[in-house]
């Protein structure tokens, strides 16, 4: 397993991970075919697959979880951030993607991404690379 040290610059933001992931597959498992499992370990970020192309797909992503669940609701939690331990379980806490030959198999728009919901902070991404069992 490696740890990915992420320091996110806003409260809410998508950071874009692929390119450490693959890094870290690549220098792990130069050759490996099976899976890599990416973990976010806090309770007020998550970890999610989508578009990489067009930035406004992310601003849109943050800005709809904003409105679906806002800052200030009237929340019990004491610590001011709700919003964020339920945007991160929506979002989830981790995501597997396939590897052929040291290479992530996503798809061709697909970017993995680090979701900020109480920042900014400095996170950690637990990337596991998991081969394939030979025959």
């Amino acid at each position: 397993m490696r740890e990915l040290s992420v320091q996110t610059p806003t409260r809410e933001v998508l950071v874009d991970i692929t390119t450490r992931v693959r890094h870290s597959v690549a220098e792990s498992h130069p050759d490996m075919t099976g899976l890599v499992h990416v973990f976010v370990p806090h309770t007020t970020a998550g970890v999610t697959i989508n578009e990489g192309a067009d930035p406004a797909v992310i601003r849109d992503i943050v800005d709809g979880l904003e409105r679906f669940v806002p800052l200030d609701a009237g929340y019990r939690h004491s610590e001011g951030n709700s919003d964020g331990h339920i945007k991160a379980s929506l979002i989830g806490s981790s995501v597997t993607v396939p590897v052929e030959q040291g290479k992530l198999r996503l798809g061709t728009w697909q970017s993995i991404y680090l979701a900020e919901f109480d920042g900014p902070r400095t996170r950690r991404v637990w990337v596991t690379c998991l081969p394939t069992a030979e025959r």
